[in-house]
């Protein structure tokens, strides 16, 4: 995309996870892209108001669908779950060979799960319960350090766990059952046109999802 230089400033806001571990990668790439470019990225702890006139782009992260009464909706990632843990973990407990046994093994969850969903290899659904983890936190990086650390079972985008498993010091579980993904949208503020340093960084950030997707 480098015939097309976009300039100006992009301004985003996205949840804590997203932004850190996915938006950064997409706009240091655009970023090396287009000279002329600067990008905002403002990180969240809580939702940003959609129809918040000073951002181009607002990413939200949700499990169930998002109501489309703004009609800003624009576009949706899919990324990829996955359980971790670390190996020491099993030193002394039983691996989940099930997503059932997950009832038995201390969970770490973020702030707003309330069950875990799977789909299994044949297409049924489970649905295991999230009762009294041992930690919840909105924050991904502080689920992923407790799981190297041994505490329990985090579902994490795979993205952000390879590094991690790369290194031995988390193991996937589960892998013939796959977990919800994580939806994030991208809202978009009522503009009739998208501007075009907008549409390149859903574009690139779709095409980096998808390949990150595919490399498994």
């Amino acid at each position: 995309a480098k015939g097309r230089s976009v300039s100006g400033r992009l301004r985003i806001a996205a949840p804590y996870e997203f932004g850190a571990h996915h938006l950064g990668a997409v706009a240091c790439a655009m970023l090396a892209n287009h000279p002329e470019l600067e990008v905002d990225i403002d990180v969240e702890h809580q939702p940003v108001n959609l129809f918040d006139q000073q951002y181009d782009i607002v990413f939200t992260m949700v499990d169930r669908e998002i109501p489309s009464t703004s009609g800003a909706v624009k576009r949706v990632f899919s990324l990829e779950r996955g359980l971790f843990a670390s190996p020491s973990l099993f030193k002394e407990l039983e691996p989940p060979q099930t997503p059932y046994d997950l009832k038995s093994l201390p969970l770490l969850a973020a702030a707003s799960d309330i069950e875990w969903n799977f789909t299994d290899s044949a297409g049924g659904g489970h649905s295991i319960p999230v009762v009294a983890p041992r930690l919840r936190s909105s924050n991904a990086g502080i689920r992923l350090q407790a799981a190297i650390e041994g505490l329990g079972v985090a579902r994490i985008t795979s993205t952000f766990c390879e590094p991690a498993v790369a290194a031995g010091r988390l193991e996937r579980l589960l892998e013939d059952f796959e977990c919800a993904p994580l939806r994030v949208y991208a809202l978009l503020p009522a503009r009739r046109l998208m501007p075009v340093k907008v549409r390149l960084f859903l574009d690139t950030l779709e095409t980096m999802s998808r390949s990150a997707a595919s490399s498994h």
